[in-house]
């Protein structure tokens, strides 16, 4: 059989907050809905923006990772797989398809202020993490540093770079 690739990267916005449930069986399931921009010109030559939804679902460790750090509004960056279910719809009878990208790795980029709680590590399905920290114990208390006070003490010329 011929080589096969099923990888999908998302860097979106959630567009509400998450749903949490558990299965019969115990696993963890977080659902959500993940935004994404597209900038075209149209006919006329004006810019239009074009919003994709996209339906999310992550289980276990990324689960308990999006009900703790993810809100609505909260910047993400999502690898993972398009699954496409089917099954009949109950009332009409009618055979109904959902497509929906299964997580396997994640990481938070809003900052605190935008709702996400400050972790920005990337945690995988695996449950692997760098460092052996939990979440909660990689916040970063300091206040940013002064830009503008650190741009006039690092001033670089072409003599500081080695190469």
């Amino acid at each position: 059989m011929a080589k096969s690739v099923n990888k999908v990267i998302l860097l979106g916005n959630v567009g509400k907050d998450p749903e949490i449930r558990s299965t019969p069986g115990g696993t963890m399931v977080a659902n959500f809905t993940l935004a994404t921009s597209d900038r075209q010109k149209d006919a006329q030559g004006n810019w239009q923006d074009r919003t994709e939804w996209h339906n999310l679902v992550a289980f276990t460790r990324l689960a308990e990772i999006v009900r703790d750090y993810v809100k609505k509004g909260s910047k993400l960056f999502i690898e993972g797989k398009i699954q496409t279910r089917s099954w009949d719809d109950k009332e009409s009878g009618q055979k109904r398809y959902r497509t929906e990208i299964i997580v396997n790795d994640l990481s938070l980029l809003s900052t605190r202020e935008e709702g996400a709680g400050g972790y920005s590590r990337s945690t995988s399905q695996s449950g692997s993490q760098s460092g052996s920290q939990s979440p909660a114990a990689n916040y970063d208390q300091r206040q940013p540093a002064a830009t503008d006070d650190f741009a006039h003490s690092a001033e670089i010329s072409d003599e500081d770079i080695p190469f």
